[in-house]
């Protein structure tokens, strides 16, 4: 995702499979963890590179290539409405495309288009076992008590990219199980 080249060509192949992109969902994932003041120039890079430069370049793209009417929909997270300790880098790279989200959503509003971002909480993937006994925690907290499934995400995205969603643009949908209520 943050090869320009590669990605243009991703885009000319599903334009060619497809006829055309009505849904670009944009799910990149660059997680950094740790406390701020240990983290080095290549963190930054890393989760800011996967996360804020992919969104960015993906954006970019999607933006000429979504037919009118169409959606676009990125996939963040809940961290950016929290504040835990040792996700400042990945909150921060996230953020960046929320922000893009909301500018982008006018830019492209005279279209048709709609553009928004959904704000998943801990989720249920093989990423997430990889760091599950740090989101311990914050699943404890859920008042669902209980770690999102990846339908629970995907139900959202899908109802973005649908019809019923053509009056909702430039917003955050979170889906966190009510964590950062």
């Amino acid at each position: 995702m943050t090869d320009p080249a590669q990605l243009r060509s991703l885009f000319e192949t599903a334009e060619r499979g497809y006829g055309g992109l009505d849904v670009f969902v944009h799910n990149a994932y660059g997680f950094v963890h740790g406390p701020l003041a240990q983290a080095a120039d290549e963190d930054y890079a890393h989760g800011f590179a996967a996360n804020a430069l992919a969104t960015f370049m993906a954006f970019r793209e999607a933006t000429t290539r979504v037919r009118e009417y169409g959606r676009i929909v990125l996939v963040s997270t809940a961290i950016t409405r929290a504040s835990n300790p040792g996700t400042s880098l990945y909150a921060a790279s996230k953020a960046a495309g929320e922000q893009l989200v909301r500018v982008l959503a006018r830019e492209v509003a005279p279209r048709g288009t709609t553009v928004n971002s959904v704000l998943p909480g801990p989720v249920n993937t093989d990423a997430a076992q990889a760091i599950m006994d740090t989101m311990a925690a914050s699943i404890s907290r859920t008042p669902l008590s209980r770690i999102g499934e990846p339908e629970d995400i995907a139900d959202v995205v899908a109802f973005l990219a649908s019809d019923q969603a053509r009056w909702i643009t430039g917003q955050r949908i979170v889906a966190d199980g009510g964590l950062t209520t």
